[in-house]
């Protein structure tokens, strides 16, 4: 507009003119549209670094060794951009043994991720003060249930106005497995609607967690919240605890793939890492959906690299130190 009203050669008429007039024009908005674009990708950089970040601290990797224990986990989520979304994950040593939880939350992506934190938070406090791992999963339950009154009253907040909402959010839950692991290889587990882990040995087998509670969001949980006793894991073996959405994905052709066969596979090797396995089962899954997930996936591999204990002598007292002497001597 400054050429056109304030240059005595833009108001000259003839086809020069007209063609030096659109030369500036196009010059001045190429220059502004780079000046936005060049904005608006160190802005996006900045909000990916963020997010990247935030979510890194929300699920972070668990520690490579945990009490003698090889430890390795991963997720890939349905949401483009996203690194987490509604799976959930983590391992912690405690005075009790290494407690685990994995779980899920009904959805996926960005928009689960408040029940994501409810629930991760309070097991990073739960897992260190409770000795029992019911009493672990009721302040889970508890934490959960937080967090759906508070969005509740957010979403509806005329309804819940001075008072606590009847039904906070019915179509909410989460599926949980936790799992302690003692100093001798014991394993128990509390189980609430979440799919088995697998466990590979000398075979791949799924491995008994007792009969599911409903998942937590659902119903009250019940009196008894006695831990299942799972069996030993043996050193050398390994849990492989995953979400729903490995065993459910499919590829094109709507065959679903196979997680089991792949950790058999895997199982052939020996000592593959914890890591090295779901970064296997990671490629594999991508390769089978063509990358396209249909929902999030969470896998988390812990091994039992604790050496075998030998045989202790017998006490110093009850052994001789020297043969008696024969009476024929």
């Amino acid at each position: 507009m400054t050429w056109k009203l304030c240059c005595p050669l833009a108001q000259q008429p003839g086809l020069p003119m007209r063609i030096a007039t659109s030369v500036v024009f196009f010059s001045v908005g190429t220059g502004l549209i780079l000046g936005i674009r060049r904005g608006l990708s160190r802005e996006l950089e900045r909000v990916r670094a963020i997010a990247q970040a935030t979510q890194q601290v929300l699920l972070r990797p668990p520690p490579p060794r945990l009490d003698g224990l090889s430890v390795a986990a991963g997720q890939l989520s349905a949401s483009r951009g996203a690194s987490v979304g509604g799976d959930l994950y983590e391992a912690v040593a405690t005075p009790y043994g290494v407690r685990i939880v994995i779980g899920d939350v009904r959805g996926h992506g960005l928009a689960a991720l408040g029940a994501v934190v409810a629930v991760l938070g309070s097991f990073r406090e739960a897992a260190h003060d409770e000795p029992e791992l019911g009493g672990v999963l009721r302040r889970l339950d508890r934490a959960l249930a937080r967090h759906l009154r508070e969005r509740a009253r957010e979403e509806h907040p005329a309804a819940c106005s001075g008072r606590e909402p009847e039904h906070p959010a019915a179509e909410e839950f989460v599926t949980v497995l936790l799992l302690e692991i003692g100093k001798d290889g014991e394993v128990y587990a509390l189980n609430c609607g979440h799919p088995g882990p697998y466990r590979i040995g000398h075979r791949v087998e799924v491995l008994p967690v007792g009969d599911p509670h409903p998942p937590l969001g659902t119903f009250p949980l019940s009196a008894d919240l006695s831990p299942y006793p799972c069996g030993r894991l043996l050193p050398g073996e390994a849990l492989v605890l995953h979400t729903d959405g490995a065993e459910e994905a499919r590829d094109g052709a709507g065959r679903f793939f196979g997680l089991e066969a792949v950790l058999a596979q895997a199982a052939r090797e020996a000592a593959l890492a914890p890591a090295a396995l779901v970064h296997r089962v990671h490629a594999a899954l991508l390769r089978h959906t063509g990358g396209r997930l249909a929902d999030d996936v969470a896998l988390l591999v812990v091994r039992n690299d604790r050496m075998r204990v030998p045989a202790q002598p017998a006490e110093p007292g009850l052994r001789r130190t020297r043969p008696e002497p024969s009476p024929h001597c």
